[in-house]
C-alpha cells in the first residue's frame, strides 16, 4: 500500500522536546524557535503525558499501549521478591558454590533507573551471601551521564557500605561508561574495558575512591575514567575474570551491554573469556546466553500492522536512536517493507562540543528520502536535545533547540509541499508532558483530543492512513472525529 494520493506521513520525534505551553521554565521558551512557533500557532496541538525513558517511550509509541518494558519486570521482580527467587541466577550461585569459583557482577553503578538499578546489585550480593559465596566481586561501571558529573565517588561509597551491611562482595574494577557501554562499534573502546576484566590491565590502585577523585582531579569526570585496577594488600589484582568463573550483568537495558557482553560470549576479538556469562535481560538473543528476565513481547503494534498491509516506511535516526527505533518503537517485529537509515553518532567527547550532533545529516536523509518517493511513511527522530539534557549546559541545550527547529521546518516543509502529513512530539521528557501536533493543510482546523498519551500517536497514525486500528492497541486516534 502507497499514499501517493494524499502524499506522505511523517512522524517526527524530538526527544527531550516537551511541552512549551504548559511549562514556562522549559529550555524551548528560551530558545530561538520561529518554524516551531509557526507550527504551534497554525496547526492542531495537544499535550501528551510521557515517562523520562527513551526506550519506554518508543515503547509506547509503537505498540499503541502500555507494554511491559525490561525495567517494569525487573522492578516488579525486586518488589515481589521473585529476584531473589529466580531460578537462572540461584542456579548460577549454587553452581558457583559447589565448583569453588568466582562470581562477578558487572553494571552501571547509578540511581537513574535508565540502565541499571541499585538494588538489582544489592539482590545479588544477598544472593551471594545466602549461597555462601566468599569469591563476589563487583565490577563498576561509572556513569556520569545519566546522573549528575563527578558523584561516582558518591556511588562507590554507598555500595561498600551496602557491602558491608550485606557482608559480600569487593570492587575489583571501575570503568568509565564511555569505554565499558559503548553503542556505536568503536570496539577500541570496549577493547579496554575487555582487558581490564580478563588481564587486569589500568590503573592500579588500594582505595577506589580515591582513586576515583584523584581522576577528577585530573579535570577526567565519570564516564570518561580510564579502567582501574583495586589491588590487594600484596599488591596483586582482587580479581580477573578466569575460565568456569560466574559473570552476571546487573543492568537491565540491553544497547549499553550489548558490545561489553559480545566481547566476553564471543570469540570477535580472537579470545574469549571463558566464564559462564548471565544476562540479567535479553542483550543479544544470536549469543544464546541465559537470560534471568523477559519482558512479555508485544503483538499487533504498528510495525506488525504496516507490514500486513504493506505499507512501506523508512526510520530515520542516528546510531543513539538505533536500539529504540530497530527494537522498542517496532516492538521487535522485523519485516521487509520495513527498513532503517541509521547515521553514524557524532564522533565527539562531549555532547556539548556539538549540540548539533547529527541533526541536520538526519533531516537531510529524511528530505532526501521522501523527495524521492520511498514509501509511505517515515519515522524521523531527532536524539541531540535529550542526549544533552544527560548532562549538556543550558546554553548547549539552547544552541540544540535551534538546530533543531532549523532541521524541523525544513522537514515539514518538504511534507507539506508533498500533501503529507506531518506529526511531531516527543519520546520523553523529564517533566512527563510531550507535546502533539497534526500538521496537514486538510486538518487546520481540526480539534485535537486532550490529556493523551503517547499510546495513541500509533492509532492516530493508522487513522489518518484510513486504516482501523487493531484491538491490542488501548490508546485511541487523537482526532476528535
Amino acid at each position: 500500500m502507497t499514499r501517493t494520493a494524499t502524499g506522505p506521513l511523517a512522524l517526527i520525534i524530538l526527544d527531550g522536546w516537551d511541552d512549551a505551553d504548559a511549562n514556562g521554565s522549559s529550555i524551548i521558551n528560551r530558545a530561538y524557535t520561529p518554524n516551531y512557533d509557526s507550527l504551534r500557532a497554525n496547526f492542531p496541538k495537544t499535550t501528551l503525558t510521557a515517562g523520562a525513558d527513551a526506550a519506554a517511550g518508543h515503547l509506547t509509541i509503537g505498540a499503541g499501549r502500555d507494554a511491559e518494558t525490561e525495567v517494569s519486570v525487573v522492578a516488579d521482580a525486586l518488589r515481589t521478591g521473585e529476584f531473589a527467587a529466580n531460578e537462572i541466577l540461584n542456579h548460577a550461585m549454587k553452581n558457583a558454590a559447589g565448583h569453588g569459583t568466582a562470581v562477578h557482577l558487572v553494571g552501571l553503578l547509578s540511581d537513574s533507573g535508565i540502565h541499571s538499578l541499585p538494588d538489582s546489585l544489592y539482590s545479588l550480593l544477598r544472593m551471594a551471601k545466602r549461597h555462601g559465596l566468599n569469591d563476589v566481586f563487583v565490577h563498576g561501571i561509572l556513569d556520569g551521564r545519566d546522573v549528575e558529573p563527578r558523584t561516582a565517588d558518591i556511588y562507590i561509597e554507598a555500595l561498600e557500605i551496602k557491602m558491608a551491611d550485606i557482608g559480600a562482595g569487593r570492587i575489583a574494577t571501575l570503568c568509565g561508561r564511555f569505554f565499558a557501554m559503548d553503542t556505536e562499534e568503536n570496539w577500541e573502546r570496549t577493547a579496554r574495558a575487555f582487558t581490564m576484566l580478563v588481564h587486569s590491565e589500568g590503573e592500579r590502585a588500594k582505595d577506589p575512591i580515591e582513586a576515583v577523585r584523584g581522576s577528577f582531579l585530573r579535570g577526567i569526570s565519570d564516564e570518561f575514567i580510564s579502567p582501574i585496577i583495586l589491588e590487594d594488600e600484596g599488591g596483586e589484582p582482587v580479581a580477573k575474570v578466569k575460565d568456569g568463573d560466574i559473570v552476571i550483568f546487573f543492568d537491565h537495558r540491553a544497547d549499553g551491554m550489548r558490545q561489553l557482553v559480545r566481547s566476553l560470549a564471543a570469540a570477535e576479538n580472537g579470545e574469549r573469556a571463558g566464564a559462564d556469562i548471565i544476562c540479567l535481560t535479553e542483550y543479544d538473543r544470536s549469543l544464546g546466553l541465559p537470560v534471568a528476565f523477559h519482558a512479555a513481547p508485544v503483538k499487533g503494534g504498528l510495525a506488525e500492522i504496516m507490514a500486513a498491509f504493506n505499507i512501506e516506511n523508512l526510520r530515520i535516526s542516528d546510531a543513539t536512536r538505533a536500539n529504540e527505533l530497530a527494537n522498542e518503537f517496532t516492538c521487535g517485529f522485523v519485516a521487509e517493507n520495513s527498513r532503517e537509515h541509521i547515521l553514524p553518532a557524532a564522533d565527539v567527547l562531549t555532547l556539548e562540543s556539538e549540540p548539533e550532533m547529527k541533526s541536520f545529516k538526519i533531516a537531510d536523509a529524511a528530505i532526501n528520502s521522501i523527495d524521492g518517493g520511498y514509501g509511505a511513511v517515515y519515522f524521523v527522530n531527532m536524539p541531540a536535545l535529550a542526549s544533552l539534557a544527560d548532562g549538556g549546559s543550558e546554553s548547549a541545550s539552547v544552541e540544540a533547540v535551534q538546530y533543531l527547529d532549523t532541521c524541523l521546518g525544513g522537514v515539514v516543509e518538504k511534507i507539506l509541499d508533498m500533501n503529507g502529513t506531518a506529526m511531531v512530539t516527543s519520546s520523553h521528557t523529564a517533566s512527563g508532558r510531550v507535546p502533539f501536533h497534526l500538521i496537514d493543510e486538510r486538518f487546520r482546523d481540526a480539534e485535537l483530543v486532550e490529556e493523551g498519551s503517547l499510546r495513541d500517536i500509533a492509532p492516530t497514525i493508522l487513522g489518518v492512513l484510513g486504516l482501523e486500528k487493531p484491538a491490542s492497541m488501548t490508546g485511541r486516534d487523537l482526532r476528535r472525529i
